[in-house]
């Protein structure tokens, strides 16, 4: 499966933990990152992470491409509500086309941990039906 990560500068430190305590089950997949989003994972977690841009430079609009053409299984885009982005409406492109698509979305670490437990037991196979 393929498997997108994007993470909010205040959350880059979660995703990199996050990556940590699950990256037995993380390795068995595809992972694509946003720029520093990707490096800083592979940094901590030995994992191959293929890295677009950095978010505000284009890597969620190539994460966001992935999605429209079928090639992202779910993603995981740990988002800080509280302090507004200047390149807000890319976030909510790539919320949007998980919706259009049908992709599973996670945007905070609670939902981010029962979508991987979920993939780890088997089920978001169904995806494998969209390809």
């Amino acid at each position: 499966m393929n498997i997108g990560l994007i993470a909010h500068d205040s959350k880059k430190k979660l995703m990199q933990n996050f990556c940590i305590a699950y990256r037995g089950i993380l390795s068995k997949h595809e992972l694509y990152a946003t720029g520093t989003t990707g490096r800083l994972v592979e940094e901590v977690t030995n994992l191959n992470v293929h890295k677009y841009l950095a978010g505000h430079l284009g890597g969620q609009q190539q994460l966001a491409a992935q999605i429209e053409h079928n090639e992202m299984d779910m993603m995981i885009f740990l988002r800080d509500p509280l302090t507004p982005k200047s390149h807000e409406p890319d976030v909510n492109d790539v919320v949007r086309l998980c919706d259009i698509y049908n992709i599973p979305l996670a945007t905070n670490l609670a939902t981010a941990e029962l979508l991987v437990k979920a993939l780890d037991r088997g089920d978001l196979e169904w995806r494998e039906i969209y390809r």
